[in-house]
């Protein structure tokens, strides 16, 4: 039994199918709005990138990137964007998950809330179902903390930040992590005010700092109001406006707008999954314990995706959900290693990251060596008239290995796997070097950063190899 609709649950799924195993998917779970599919395609990923593709398609345009070019627009339509959002899911969903579903012959779709009655029995509506092997892969959904008020007032999450038919005047994010930060500038190229506030002292706090303080400016000229070492205390509803309390460097401050967005973290939806019956462990954030191959504290009951915490990724979730499979049935003993998993951030510039940071390289006792290059010393970054943004390789000094690549760039979420794959197999910035790369692009980057570690790139003609 698979329990869960999203990506760890479809990943198992097709995995299952292609074994000739008999499976039951019993999907519904606490995230309202992940309908078949999951929190992806419905409420995550999906719809945010759509909109957010749009809300740079406008500040492209105020940015008048050409000239020669009338970039004169017309009143926005912020209703019809998110029709053609709307429209953009229910394709998807029918073509990658529901006609999928259809034609994986040996899985039964249940769309029942589950929960177990003993370890290997699960009751899903008016159905008792029992399995040797079960797989929890129910998700996860916004979290937002406990300050005074929080009960009473009106806010929303990205779940319903999604759904807006109206751009509101003013809004305050709260959260300067990826979530909070692609919304923050999402709305603030659509014309809202934005102020965000962030408990830690900078943005991304565990991504590298240049990276960091380089989108900070960006997001600042996109018209985002950033307040760091900001923590919420309070929040009061009115007719028209809400009221953010928050504490900022120790003292007591005041914020106002017409919405309020909590983008503060998610937690795992297992309330409705009675574990203790079938004697499943959470760790001290509420996430299901897993091992390294995916199993819970149980025999018998796997767990893949976001129910089992970070990160959270949509990619990462089907490879646990595939890999926990093969596990139960081919005694694959397959492993993840999150250190060659990328994240990325979908900001404009994007923002991705493989690998480890200098930080942790030094706290690892490696001695390493650190090259960052402006964007704007690769020639397609000029030639397409954006030059914000970074590469930051991160290597070992002694033998030059790849430890970790760190980008900020437009489409860096496209230039990320060859950084991915740098890690992963342990290459050298001299592969990289040795590594044809076509002009122009943007991922030559990668290179001139390998080959900044050597020489002054500023003083290199292009092509030079």
């Amino acid at each position: 039994m698979i329990l869960g609709h999203g990506s760890a649950a479809f990943a198992a799924a097709i995995k299952a199918d292609s074994l000739g195993i008999k499976a039951a998917m019993i999907g519904n779970n606490a995230t309202e709005g992940a309908i078949l599919g999951g929190t992806c395609i419905n409420v995550g990923c999906v719809p945010s990138k759509r909109l957010i593709a749009a809300s740079s398609f406008v500040e492209d345009l105020n940015r008048r990137r050409f000239a020669g070019i009338n970039y004169t627009m017309g009143k926005l339509d912020y209703a019809e964007i998110v029709e053609a959002k709307t429209r953009l899911i229910d394709a998807l969903r029918k073509e990658k998950y529901r006609n999928v579903l259809e034609n994986l012959e040996n899985v039964t779709y249940i769309n029942e809330t589950a929960s177990f009655t003993d370890k290997n029995t699960i009751k899903a509506g008016k159905n008792t179902l029992h399995a040797k092997n079960i797989l929890i892969a129910t998700g996860a959904r916004a979290s937002v903390p406990p300050i005074m008020g929080i009960e009473k007032a009106a806010y929303l999450t990205n779940e319903e930040a999604l759904s807006l038919k109206e751009l509101p005047e003013s809004i305050i994010v709260i959260g300067g992590r990826a979530i909070g930060l692609e919304f923050a500038q999402m709305f603030a190229n659509f014309g809202v005010k934005v102020t965000l506030l962030q408990r830690s002292e900078r943005i991304i706090p565990n991504w590298e700092p240049e990276l960091s303080s380089h989108l900070t400016s960006y997001l600042k000229a996109s018209g985002v109001k950033i307040v760091t070492s900001a923590t919420p205390t309070g929040i009061v509803t009115s007719k028209r406006h809400k009221t953010i309390t928050a504490l900022v460097n120790g003292m007591n401050a005041t914020f106002e707008a017409e919405e309020v967005l909590f983008a503060t973290g998610r937690r795992a939806n297992t309330g409705d999954l009675n574990l203790s019956a079938a004697e499943v462990q959470l760790d001290e954030k509420g996430f299901i314990k897993v091992d390294k191959n995916m199993k819970t504290t149980t025999d018998g009951i796997y767990a893949a995706g976001d129910v089992t915490g970070e990160p959270m990724l949509e990619t990462l979730a089907a490879k646990e959900g595939n890999i926990a499979t093969a596990n139960i049935f081919q005694k694959a003993k397959k492993e993840i290693n999150i250190n060659e998993v990328p994240s990325a951030i979908f900001t404009y510039p994007e923002a991705a990251m493989v690998g480890l940071t200098e930080e942790q390289v030094v706290k690892s006792g490696i001695r390493c060596a650190c090259s960052p290059l402006e964007l704007k010393l690769v020639p397609k970054a000029r030639i397409i008239g954006d030059q914000r943004g970074l590469v930051k390789i991160v290597i070992d000094n002694k033998t030059k290995r790849i430890l970790g690549v760190h980008m900020l760039a437009p489409h860096a979420a496209d230039m990320i796997h060859e950084g991915v794959l740098a890690v992963k197999f342990r290459l050298t910035i001299d592969d990289i070097i040795d590594t044809v790369h076509v002009f122009p692009t943007l991922s030559e980057g990668f290179k001139l950063s390998a080959q900044s570690f050597y020489e002054d790139v500023s003083k290199l003609s292009c092509c030079t190899v």
